[in-house]
């Protein structure tokens, strides 16, 4: 899906949840106040600005398309400490230094949760965090919201809500 839909999608005004998932971000962040963070399915980078660079030394960053990566390093190649990754969290087993938060918005929705799950845990410093944004279930709203944005809809065969429990 192109990165401008998605990101379309995610702010348009029936979704609005690009914003909040960068909120969600700040909190996690002001809360650990992490000198390393892992973002998984970091799209094009929503919330990177979020970071203080002055705490957090090291930012890695993990997705499964690649242009959305490059997207990331168009917009935040400056920032200092940045990797990113490309890798499918729910096939690939990931082998890297592990971080003090780690960070997981809408992710297990898409990528399941047995070995995206497994990755995510691995990237887990001792003594650090794991920050997890799930979508839950609505009576009102559909799963996949609608939007001018068309191309989003074809997520909905892979979605699956997640029970936090």
């Amino acid at each position: 899906m192109p990165l401008a839909d998605y990101e379309g999608h995610m702010r348009s005004a029936h979704v609005q949840q690009l914003e909040v998932l960068s909120e969600l971000f700040a909190k996690a962040l002001a809360y650990c106040r992490p000198i390393s963070v892992a973002v998984l399915g970091i799209a094009g980078g929503n919330g990177l600005d979020q970071i203080d660079t002055s705490i957090t030394k090291r930012v890695v960053g993990l997705d499964i398309n690649p242009l959305y990566l490059e997207e990331v390093r168009r917009r935040y190649g400056q920032m200092r400490g940045l990797q990113l990754f490309c890798i499918d969290l729910a096939e690939q087993a990931v082998d890297l230094e592990p971080v003090q938060l780690v960070h997981a918005a809408l992710m297990f929705e898409h990528a399941g949760v047995s070995r995206c799950l497994e990755n995510a845990l691995s990237l887990v410093a001792p003594g650090g965090f794991f920050s997890v944004v799930l979508q839950l279930p609505s009576d009102r709203e559909p799963d996949v919201s609608p939007s001018d944005f068309s191309a989003i809809q074809n997520l909905k065969s892979h979605l699956s809500l997640i029970d936090p429990q």
